[in-house]
Formats: C-alpha cells, sequence, structure tokens
C-alpha cells in the first residue's frame, strides 16, 4: 500500500509538472506572437509614448466622470454578486475559482486528496462526508411543554419551542406511541389521530375523549406533558400512566410472538413503558428525589438493555453529578465512553470534568508556565481540547459568556443546541468542583490553534460538520444569537471589493461635482505614475543602436 501510495504522489506530481510547463510554453508562445505582430511596422518608443500624452491631453472631463461612474457600477455589481455568494456557499467566488482552477494550472497543491486523522470510532472519514445531512436526535433531558415551557410562555410572552422542533417531537410520538393495529382498540384509536393533531387545546380535548372510554396510557402522557402546570401534577399523572401501560405490556407480550401485527403491538407498549418509567425518574430528579431517581434509571437500564437509543445513561450520569458521586460517574463513562459508540457533550465534557477535579483546586496559570503541567494537569487539558473539539460552543456557556436559554425538545450533536441543552443542566456541577471553571477558562481556546482547519481535518474527531448553523437555527428560538463555529470571517476579495466601490464611487462623485479639477488631477497622476516607464524607455533607446530596431522591424 505504501508503494502503491508513492507511485501515485510520484504520478500526480509529473502530471502536475506537465500542466505547469504547459502553460508556461504557453504564456511565452502568446507574448512572442503579440510581439512579432507589434513589431511589423517600424516604430519608436518616444513616438508612442508621445501619443499617448497627446491622448490624455485631449480627454475632457465628461470623459473621467462617465469613467469613473462606470468603475463605481462594475465594482458595485462585483460586491453585490460576492457577497450573495458568500451568503450562500461561506466562500468567495474569486476566491474558489482562483483556487479550483487557476492554482492547479501554476503547480499548486491539491487538498481535495484523502488525509488520514485519527478519528474516535474505527469508520472511514469518506464514508462520514457523505452524509449530507446533520442527525437531530430526542434531547435526553428535554423538558415538560405544560409544566416548565408553558410556564416560560407565562412569564416572557416568548415561545421557547419552534414549530420545526415541535414537529419533530410530534413525528417521535406517532413513531413511538401508535402503530397499525391502534384501530382494533378504541383510545388508542384516538390518540393516533390526537398525537397529529397541531393545536394543543385539541391534543387535550383527545386525550380526554380517549380516557373517558378506558385507561389509555398514551392520554395519561399527553396529559402529563402538556396539561399539567406542575411536576407534582405531571408525576400523578404518569403513575397512573404507568399502571395502564404495565396492563397493556403485560397483555401484548403474552401474544408478541403470534404474528407480526403482535409483534408491532408489543414494540409500541414497550417504548410506552420505557417513556413513561424514564418521565417518572426525572420527576423525582426534579423534586429532589435524586437517589430515587438514580435508582429507577438503574431498574430501567437493567429491564431494558437493548434500548440504548434513548441515551437514558445520560440522565443517570446528571443524577450521578448531583450527588457528587464521582466513583460511580467513571463507572458509567468506562462503559458508554468507548470507541466505538456514538459521542455526546455529556460523555465528553463530564470526562473533562472528572480529570480537571483532580487537579483543578490547586492549578495557577502562573505556576504552570514556570514548572511546566505535570501528568495530571496534562490529562485535564487534553481532556477539555477532546471536549473542545467535539462540540466547541459549550465553553462559552459554562463560562458565562453567552447567555443561556431553555434547551429545546429536540438538540445536534456538536452543535450550539446541544451546547445549550448541556450547560442548562451540568453548569452547577462545573461550579461545584472547585477550579474547575478556571482549568477550562485558561485551556479551551488552545483547541483551536491544535486545529487550524476544522472542517478540513480534525485531531480525535471527524472534521467539523459544516451543516450545524442551519440544523442549530430551526431548531433554537428567534430571540436566540446562534453560535457558529468556525466563524465566518469575510474573504479578502469581498472586502477589496467593497473597498474599491467604496473609493470609485467616491471619486464619481468628486469628478461630477469638480470635472475640470478632477481631470487636472488624473492628468498629473498619470504622468507621475508614467513618468518612471518614460526614463526606462528614453534609456533603453539610447542605450541600443538605431540598426537593431530596424532589424527587428524586418523580422
Amino acid at each position: 500500500r505504501a508503494e502503491l501510495n508513492g507511485a501515485s504522489a510520484v504520478g500526480q506530481l509529473k502530471a502536475r509538472a506537465v500542466r505547469s510547463w504547459t502553460y508556461l510554453w504557453s504564456v511565452w508562445l502568446f507574448v512572442m506572437l503579440v510581439l512579432v505582430c507589434a513589431l511589423r511596422v517600424p516604430f519608436r518608443i518616444s513616438d508612442s509614448v508621445s501619443a499617448v500624452s497627446m491622448f490624455l491631453n485631449t480627454l475632457t472631463p465628461k470623459f473621467y466622470v462617465a469613467l469613473t461612474g462606470t468603475s463605481s457600477l462594475i465594482s458595485g455589481l462585483i460586491l453585490i454578486f460576492e457577497w450573495w455568494y458568500f451568503r450562500k456557499y461561506g466562500t468567495s467566488f474569486i476566491e474558489q475559482v482562483s483556487v479550483s482552477h487557476l492554482r492547479p494550472l501554476l503547480g499548486g497543491v491539491d487538498n481535495s486528496s484523502p488525509t488520514n486523522s485519527n478519528t474516535s470510532n474505527g469508520d472511514a472519514d469518506s464514508s462520514r462526508q457523505s452524509v449530507s445531512e446533520c442527525k437531530v436526535w430526542r434531547n435526553p433531558l428535554n423538558l415538560f411543554r405544560g409544566a416548565e415551557y408553558n410556564r416560560y410562555t407565562w412569564v416572557t410572552g416568548r415561545e421557547p419551542l419552534t414549530y420545526y422542533d415541535m414537529n419533530l417531537s410530534a413525528q417521535d410520538h406517532q413513531t413511538f406511541f401508535t402503530c397499525d393495529s391502534d384501530h382494533l382498540r378504541p383510545a388508542d384509536a384516538i390518540m393516533q389521530k390526537a398525537w397529529r393533531e397541531r393545536n394543543p387545546q385539541a391534543r387535550i380535548s383527545a386525550a380526554h375523549e380517549a380516557l373517558d372510554l378506558e385507561d389509555c396510557a398514551t392520554a395519561y402522557i399527553l396529559l402529563a406533558e402538556e396539561e399539567a402546570t406542575t411536576i407534582v401534577e405531571a408525576e400523578k399523572l404518569f403513575k397512573q400512566a404507568l399502571k395502564a401501560g404495565e396492563s397493556c405490556y403485560r397483555r401484548s407480550q403474552q401474544v408478541q410472538h403470534h404474528g407480526a401485527q403482535h409483534e408491532a403491538q408489543h414494540r409500541r407498549d414497550t417504548n410506552v413503558l420505557v417513556y413513561i418509567k424514564r418521565r417518572l425518574a426525572m420527576c423525582s430528579r426534579k423534586l429532589g428525589r435524586t437517589r430515587e431517581a438514580v435508582k429507577m434509571m438503574r431498574d430501567l437500564m437493567k429491564e431494558f438493555p437493548l434500548l440504548s437509543m434513548f441515551n437514558i445513561h445520560e440522565n443517570l450520569l446528571e443524577s450521578l453529578l448531583e450527588l457528587q458521586a464521582y466513583a460511580d460517574v467513571q463507572a458509567v463513562l468506562a462503559k458508554y465512553d468507548d470507541i466505538s459508540l456514538p459521542k455526546s457533550a455529556t460523555i465528553c465534557y463530564t470526562a473533562a470534568l472528572l480529570k480537571a477535579r483532580a487537579v483543578s483546586d490547586k492549578f495557577s496559570p502562573e505556576a504552570a508556565s514556570r514548572r511546566g503541567l505535570s501528568p495530571a494537569e496534562m490529562n485535564a487539558v487534553e481532556a477539555i481540547h477532546r471536549a473542545v473539539e467535539f462540540n466547541p460552543h459549550v465553553p462559552k456557556y459554562l463560562l458565562e459568556m453567552k447567555s443561556l436559554i431553555l434547551p429545546p425538545e429536540h438538540i445536534l450533536k456538536r452543535g450550539d443546541s446541544e451546547a445549550i441543552a448541556y450547560a442548562f443542566f451540568h453548569l452547577q456541577h462545573w461550579k461545584r468542583v472547585e477550579g474547575a471553571l478556571n482549568l477550562l477558562h485558561c485551556t479551551w481556546e488552545g483547541t483551536f490553534r491544535m486545529i487550524p482547519y476544522p472542517l478540513e481535518k480534525g485531531h480525535l474527531f471527524y472534521p467539523y460538520p459544516i451543516c450545524t448553523e442551519t440544523a442549530d437555527r430551526e431548531l433554537l428560538p428567534v430571540f436566540h444569537e446562534v453560535s457558529v463555529y468556525p466563524k465566518k470571517e469575510l474573504p479578502f476579495f469581498i472586502l477589496f471589493t467593497a473597498g474599491l466601490c467604496s473609493f470609485t464611487a467616491m471619486l464619481a462623485l468628486l469628478t461630477h461635482q469638480f470635472p475640470e479639477l478632477m481631470g487636472v488631477f488624473a492628468k498629473a497622476f498619470l504622468s507621475t505614475l508614467f513618468a518612471p516607464l518614460n526614463f526606462i524607455m528614453e534609456k533603453v533607446e539610447n542605450i541600443l543602436p538605431s540598426s537593431l530596431w530596424h532589424q527587428l522591424t524586418r523580422i
């Protein structure tokens, strides 16, 4: 493989050299043809220069007005096009053309060849880059709509959830809480329509209608999520849902192997039961019964070990951090912070917090700069760099450089939405560890020096996806300023075009107001500009004999 790579590299160098020499020979032939065509007629350089001077002296002020106005118009059109192209594609059109087409002709390095990079999991980078969409995940710690999101709306008058976010939740509810056999049970048939309703009051009315027929677990879930105004009320409704859900689960478990229809119904009842138990554990956590919540989460993970897609371990990590049971947190991380498992901000930053906890209380940047970092401090800094590389938006929220909002119901991994969801629940845990935020403040920006081109190549993870900004803008409310990484700086060509447009517009205005004066200024400027060229041409004519020019004109 190494020999093949070396052979392909040599072949690319040869092809690039051939292209470069072909380009240079073409330019040289073009210049020679121009010289031959120009020297077919006898001339003197001084006569040509005098002709140019005479032409400039005959120009009227109207010509300068038209010239500057046209230049300003053209540069303005170029600026508008460049700005539109940059807003749509994130790069300058002129820069892209020069890099893509002119640079290879001049023998530039082709950056499109794949490079080897260390990734946190075993898949190839090319397969990841082929994924055009960013996957949106259900927020493991999402709040209750009635008891938390609606209370925020009552107080501030703002909507904390976007329509796109709520639409994703409606799709999740239809996926997990409905099946094809719902028409066999009248209450489930009503709830199947309720999950599709956009109006909250219509959903709540449908849930009450379903409960009038029979005890329906999904109806209790909807009321607990959207009608209950406090966590205590939500917990009571979830306990009622648990009774109904367990009975349905036992019935479907007995007949689950009797056909595809019974399999789908059992899968739906399993999802409902897991959801109810998880939300009951979250109610206990919010009401201060953290140990009870930890026990419920552990029991749920033991009972349904295959349902890791719900990310219940992230709820468990947050509850264990609240109890300051750091040994148990480390045990959970040892199981889920694996190279073959998908990462999250909770996994990466919790691992960084545990390593920072060992050294943060005695860490001093001045002392570290004098004596260097100890092995434990180096491990903590590397863990922070790893976490920041995975999600670079989190430190600004943990360091309170940016204000927090209520987390959305769905998050985008490595995006601003995930950073908000993590910091909203874990900021208190970082504050509880003495010196942890100070260590984070001193070290997190060093990650960006390690990864100068995050969109092209990562250090420990695959390159940072460029689609996060668009997805976060749909997930987060309009009053929140979305954090963007890497920060898009205006390309040089846009700044240059803007300056050129402003300069030519000013010249056009001055020329229109003072045509005579600007004409004199233009002539003086051009004369000064061509003065060195005139001097060189005169010296060349004095050095070279006139017979040489005569012989060249006869070629």
